[in-house]
């Protein structure tokens, strides 16, 4: 059983003669293939701590455990666990003052995204953020094609809506192209999704402004 920690970073034990503080070399190389949209998403958020850009960490999972073997004094090994509460959305924390919450998806479907892959009290929870003058929003990587999208969740509860009264139960390619904002992979940070924020965040001052005209 692999152990992580909050931020999804998995645990690595130090061998001997290897000194604890001694400082690692992360890897953002754009070249490293392989890697989980978790895993990119991950690494971006400790780019981002380590500039003091924002504090984004993964959720830990509220999970009970039931049943625990022992097959050695030293070793544990979990059999049986379940699910406390229904998880939320995989991140959260704070950005320029402004609080984010966000689920992140990957699909390798080349030309929609499949809503089932986003939970019903997970949309309602990003409308709630919402709500309270936080930023809620859908990450979607289309993995066979290296392209990311920011859908912030008025977007997300338009197409859930949707497919609610019958639609169709996907958000196309080309849909995302035009309510979303196209988030461009870098070699440091990997995903750059705090630029998407920033111009979420502009157009919505924007319609403001217009509004109170």
């Amino acid at each position: 059983m692999s152990i992580r920690y909050p931020g999804g970073k998995k645990y690595q034990p130090v061998s001997k003669g290897e000194s604890k503080n001694k400082p690692t070399k992360k890897d953002y190389s754009f070249s490293n293939r392989g890697k989980t949209l978790e895993d990119e998403v991950n690494e971006t958020n400790d780019y981002y701590l380590q500039h003091q850009l924002a504090v984004v960490h993964k959720k830990p999972i509220p999970i009970q455990i039931v049943k625990v073997d022992y097959p050695g004094r030293t070793r544990a090994v979990i059999r049986e666990a379940y699910y406390r509460t229904p998880s939320t959305t995989d991140y959260n924390g704070v950005y320029n003052g402004k609080y984010l919450d966000f689920e992140a998806k990957e699909t390798k479907n080349k030309t929609s995204f499949p809503l089932q892959n986003v939970h019903e009290h997970q949309v309602v929870h990003m409308e709630q953020i919402r709500q309270q003058q936080g930023i809620a929003f859908l990450l979607v990587s289309f993995s066979s094609i290296e392209r990311y999208f920011f859908l912030s969740s008025e977007k997300l509860n338009f197409y859930w809506d949707r497919m609610k009264q019958g639609g169709r139960k996907s958000i196309t390619l080309e849909e995302f192209e035009q309510a979303g904002i196209e988030i461009i992979p870098g070699y440091t940070p990997r995903v750059p999704y705090l630029k998407a924020v920033d111009q979420y965040v502009t157009c919505k001052e924007s319609e403001d402004e217009t509004r109170d005209e």
